[in-house]
């Protein structure tokens, strides 16, 4: 895709911070930055709910956009565990400031545009999910292609009942890459039905 201004800004900060070589540690920091649009777009939903007691279709729909919003969220909770679970089995020992305090105050940041955007125009809000969703899968997909070696490295997890089995840690990589291209292509379809207003 081709990427507006704020998501190009984003990509620029994280390469400034975790440089462009493609991790597992910077896959982390992606993941708590993914879950931030979709908290953003339930908190302004559930906002809205209250206030549209005397619209039941309305809030209806709101409500729906809600657990959409929320399998979302918990998609990306569980890539998160997962690579927190992949970098301390491979003992990856990594900067408290770096990898724990900063991703919450880019998260910080991004959850405030987000939020504001959602509310004053849903479609650029969604958008710029879109553009987040399409930069994580090619990274993903490019980390697989850089490492040939993760096909023949079994994948195992204790979250292996909740996210799924999968014969190799390429597979792994191949299905959360999978993963954010739903969720883009979910964003882009907001995009064009966007009708909060």
């Amino acid at each position: 895709m081709r990427y507006g201004l704020l998501a190009r800004a984003l990509f620029l900060s994280m390469d400034l911070f975790y440089g462009r070589t493609r991790s597992v540690s910077k896959f982390k920091v992606l993941e708590v930055i993914a879950r931030v649009p979709y908290q953003a777009w339930e908190h302004v939903a559930y906002i809205a709910i209250t206030h549209t007691h005397a619209y039941p279709d309305f809030a209806r729909r709101v409500f729906e956009r809600v657990k959409e919003s929320r399998i979302q969220q918990d998609n990306e909770q569980w890539h998160l565990l997962i690579l927190e679970e992949l970098t301390d089995r491979k003992g990856v020992r990594e900067s408290f400031v770096w990898y724990r305090l900063l991703p919450q105050v880019i998260a910080f940041v991004y959850y405030h545009i987000a939020w504001s955007l959602y509310v004053f125009h849903p479609r650029w809000s969604y958008l710029l999910n879109a553009h987040f969703e399409d930069h994580a899968e090619h990274e993903y997909m490019g980390y697989v292609a850089e490492n040939p070696a993760l096909e023949s490295e079994p994948f195992e997890s204790t979250f292996a009942d909740d996210y799924g089995r999968f014969v190799s840690l390429a597979d792994l990589f191949r299905q959360i890459g999978y993963d954010e291209r739903g969720h883009k292509l979910e964003s882009l379809e907001r995009v064009a039905t966007a009708r909060f207003r």
